[in-house]
């Protein structure tokens, strides 16, 4: 069992790049200046006690949103000013940046604005862009539009400072962090400001707002932040006005969120009746480097928008990292949202697969079929296909090839498979071919070694292609993912094939796929089968069994837990991640089930072999993409066979010592 310290980042270094945010949502009353101000204060003591780096209020929190045509009284707009003083003063020795409410005349006009504060300093002030005119609310009737007002100056609290919608605060020593301002109503126009906010450099955008409450509009505000999150690349800080604010005609219910990239990190309650905090810790480097893949955004678009980049300077303090790491990342959770992803990539292989086999006029489907989950799998899809395009089930030839390590569980499952499929079933011994190989290069049958082993797995390759022309037929691929991603597939072995139907499927989520076809497309015997499929051991079996006849020769027992492997593979590829971020995240995954040693051992393997085993890659047979890490050479990953693994194995060796 690991303690929280094992877990704590560091305030003073940012090595993983995390920070940690708050929205908060404090206790109000309407027009009361001094309470709420004392309020916003214990909320930013709170957080920055919690070692929150930054903390988003709602709109118009230092007055009340809701206080209509009182926000034209010199008496209310004066004593904001005076109370945005004092909360300006309480930040002086804090390490935070912190995103107030508040009415603002300026030159004659009055503004619905967001303030930037930062260690006793005002860093600068944004106005509401777009303002609501209909139904409960009125805005226009008080308040300005900060739209085409360009770069400009006020003087507030004492404090001369730019006054901008365009408007961006940028920390000078954390890496990837760049915040930008939009106001409640800004988020639901057509063209929202943090659109350009981001496309001009800002990670996170927080949104003060003050959005009331009506049925279906809790997850009307979920969808638009998530989708605003995940088509901006950004982190987003959301927090709404809660129930202080007048009910004469709405209900406000204090609703925060907080979201990253599209994904949900945290959310409150709605009507809370206290203050109100939600802590939230978004990975800025992941958020960088999805902007990193996708460079698609041309300079001439932004040529014409002005911004002012303004920098600040805060050391954050050290927190606990508490965000849950899925151990899993290939696959779902949720039971109905894994049968629905299951049967998206059934369908794709499947459908790719009829495709291919349409195209080439091929005849036949010609499968090694070992008992074994990835030709299990194959097969199954195999099946599908020749459904969708009207093809006899005989047009499948699986072809079972027992050799020096097969036994009688896989055998059995693998023959039985294939008569309740009702496919054309062939069985080829490879025990005779591959001993007279071996004797014809002159390899003793005792020495078990990778010579041994690959002659039976070229074997059966040749095999394979053979029957392929002898019923003009396409010979289809086995291997997954995760050993295409660990070179555990033999050069031109079962490495090759002419459509890989599962060259996108990482091992943890060939279990799943297998389930999914047993519960939902399986009859009951068929059923019977997949499920002692699943039960057994993954390996090659191309070494001897043991002396009651079970597999000897176990995978994960070799090349590590495929759950690990899978887990390095999603952050190493999809993120970019570094070895020792990798590491850090492990440990929080798996910190009920893996030591640290054990954790370092395998991370170490996944390295060497991923670089190594590159020749095998660039070489891959055509197979359908199913979710977002792909190894094909000719669309996910372009790496050179020769690149060196050093730099990585260096730094997983620091970690170790």
């Amino acid at each position: 069992m690991k303690s929280k310290l094992d877990f704590m980042i560091r305030g003073n270094d940012m090595d993983y790049h995390f920070l940690k945010v708050c929205a908060a949502t404090p206790k109000l009353a309407v027009a009361d200046c001094t309470y709420n101000t004392e309020q916003i204060i214990k909320c930013i003591e709170d957080s920055d006690s919690n070692a929150a780096s930054v903390i988003v209020f709602p709109e118009l929190c230092v007055t009340g949103y809701t206080c209509a045509d009182l926000f034209l009284q010199t008496t209310l707009l004066d004593e904001a000013e005076r109370c945005v003083g004092k909360i300006v003063d309480s930040t002086i020795n804090r390490e935070q940046l912190v995103v107030i409410g508040a009415p603002i005349g300026h030159e004659g006009r009055l503004f619905n604005v967001a303030i930037v504060i930062c260690k006793g300093k005002i860093l600068g002030i944004v106005p509401k862009m777009y303002l609501p005119n209909y139904s409960e609310f009125y805005e226009k009737r008080w308040f300005h539009s900060g739209v085409g007002l360009g770069q400009l100056e006020t003087t507030y609290a004492g404090q001369t400072v730019p006054f901008s919608s365009n408007l961006l605060f940028k920390a000078k020593n954390i890496p990837y962090f760049t915040l930008g301002i939009e106001i409640c109503e800004d988020l639901w126009v057509s063209l929202p400001p943090s659109t350009l906010h981001t496309l001009k450099g800002a990670t996170i955008i927080v949104n003060p707002s003050a959005s009331n409450e009506i049925v279906g509009k809790t997850q009307y505000r979920r969808d638009l932040i998530s989708s605003q999150s995940a088509r901006t690349m950004s982190g987003y800080i959301y927090t709404s006005s809660g129930i202080g604010e007048s009910t004469t005609d709405v209900v406000f219910s204090g609703h925060k969120l907080i979201y990253e990239n599209g994904y949900i990190i945290s959310e409150s309650e709605t009507f809370e009746r206290d203050n109100a905090l939600l802590y939230g810790i978004i990975d800025l480097e992941r958020l960088y480097k999805e902007r990193l893949k996708n460079n698609h955004v041309q300079p001439e678009v932004l040529q014409s928008v002005v911004y002012k980049n303004i920098t600040f300077d805060i050391k954050p303090e050290a927190f606990t990292y508490n965000r849950f790491v899925d151990p899993k990342p290939f696959v779902p959770d949720n039971e109905a949202v894994r049968k629905e992803r299951c049967k998206a990539i059934f369908d794709i292989q499947a459908n790719g697969l009829a495709r291919r086999m349409a195209h080439t006029e091929a005849q036949s489907y010609v499968l090694g079929i070992s008992g074994g989950l990835d030709s299990t799998l194959a097969l199954l899809v195999c099946v599908k296909a020749a459904e969708l395009i009207g093809m006899d089930r005989k047009s499948i030839v699986g072809v079972t090839m027992p050799g020096f390590g097969t036994t009688d569980r896989t055998y059995n499952n693998a023959i039985n498979l294939m008569k309740l499929l009702g496919i054309t079933t062939k069985e080829i011994s490879i025990v005779e071919s591959a001993t007279q190989h071996l004797k014809d290069i002159e390899h003793d049958l005792n020495t078990h070694d990778v010579t041994y082993e690959n002659a039976q797995a070229r074997e059966r390759t040749q095999i394979l292609m053979d029957l392929s022309n002898k019923y003009n037929g396409l010979v289809i691929g086995t291997g997954d993912l995760s050993e295409l991603a660990l070179g555990w597939a033999t050069y031109n072995g079962d490495h090759m094939s002419m459509y890989a139907v599962n060259a996108s499927i990482p091992k943890t989520l060939v279990r799943y796929l297998i389930d999914y076809v047993a519960h939902y497309e399986s009859e009951p015997l068929v059923q019977e089968i997949l499920f002692d499929v699943l039960d057994t051991p993954v390996s090659p079996e191309l070494l001897p069994p043991d002396k009651e006849g079970n597999i000897a020769q176990k995978t994960e027992d070799l090349v590590g837990p495929y759950e690990l492997h899978d887990f390095y593979l999603f952050q190493m590829l999809r993120y970019g991640y570094r070895p020792s971020k990798i590491y850090f995240l492990a440990q929080q995954a798996f910190k009920d089930v893996y030591d640290h040693e054990t954790l370092l051992k395998w991370l170490k393997v996944f390295y060497r072999r991923f670089f190594n085993q590159q020749f095998k890659r660039s070489c891959l047979p055509d197979g359908p993409k199913v979710g977002s890490i792909c190894v094909s050479p000719r669309g996910d990953l372009r790496m050179p066979s020769d690149a060196q693994s050093r730099i990585w194995l260096d730094e997983i060796d620091q970690l170790s010592e």
